[in-house]
């Protein structure tokens, strides 16, 4: 393996355990703070994970890239910007990460590393939610890297703002964080029964996203 591949697994493992200790960091310490109030709750949440992943966007994009997320290593596949064997490492790195990233969060707040989440997410609308999270942020990613490159970090950190608040899943987006916040019974949470519809519905929406996305580029590189 060559050394840029070596720092590109490094950089999506970090940026990707970063993430998830700042989505399930700031909902154990929203919850904490908030005193019952899980709007105050879920606000505080918001705005930390989409000042982190505008920041970890910034500073890894140069390195790998800054997927951080299997939806968008697919979709970069099937848009043949990576070599298969290169999106199954990502991917693998990405699940360490993401389950390195919220054992940390977990031990941060005096949590046990791992505690299998309660909080169900299995309602129907909340499944459809994910596919239109997902669906989003891929044609944000694809259209936004192609005329406005240097906006991506920005455009990504807005999208999921408000998309935590116009969904009624709150958006996770992303299998690699959904399979890791079944790992803590906390705040953001998601009971590992309910894992499997969500990372479904986000890589539904992100398929119909990156072909819709191709075909409003006219089937160009947007590299």
């Amino acid at each position: 393996m060559s050394n840029s591949i070596s720092r590109s697994l490094v950089a999506e493992a970090l940026g990707t355990a970063m993430l998830l200790a700042t989505v399930i960091g700031s909902g154990i310490m929203g919850e904490r703070l908030a005193a019952g109030n899980i709007a105050i709750a879920l606000m505080a949440n918001t705005i930390a994970t989409g000042a982190m992943l505008t920041t970890l966007i910034l500073t890894l994009a140069p390195i790998s890239g800054a997927h951080f997320n299997p939806a968008v290593t697919l979709s970069a596949l099937a848009r043949r910007h990576l070599g298969w064997r290169q999106a199954l490492c990502y991917v693998l790195a990405q699940m360490s990460g993401a389950i390195l990233g919220v054992m940390t969060a977990n031990i941060m707040f005096s949590e046990p590393a791992i505690s299998f989440a309660r909080h169900p997410h299995h309602l129907t609308t909340e499944i459809f939610s994910e596919f239109i999270a997902a669906f989003g942020l891929l044609l944000t990613v694809i259209i936004c890297a192609r005329f406005r490159s240097s906006m991506v970090a920005f455009a990504v950190g807005g999208y999921i703002v408000a998309a935590y608040w116009f969904t009624s899943s709150t958006s996770f987006a992303n299998p690699a964080v959904t399979m890791a916040r079944a790992l803590s019974d906390t705040f953001a949470g998601i009971h590992p029964m309910d894992v499997p519809a969500f990372v479904l519905a986000q890589l539904l929406g992100a398929a119909v996203a990156t072909g819709l996305g191709t075909w409003l580029l006219g089937g160009g590189s947007d590299d």
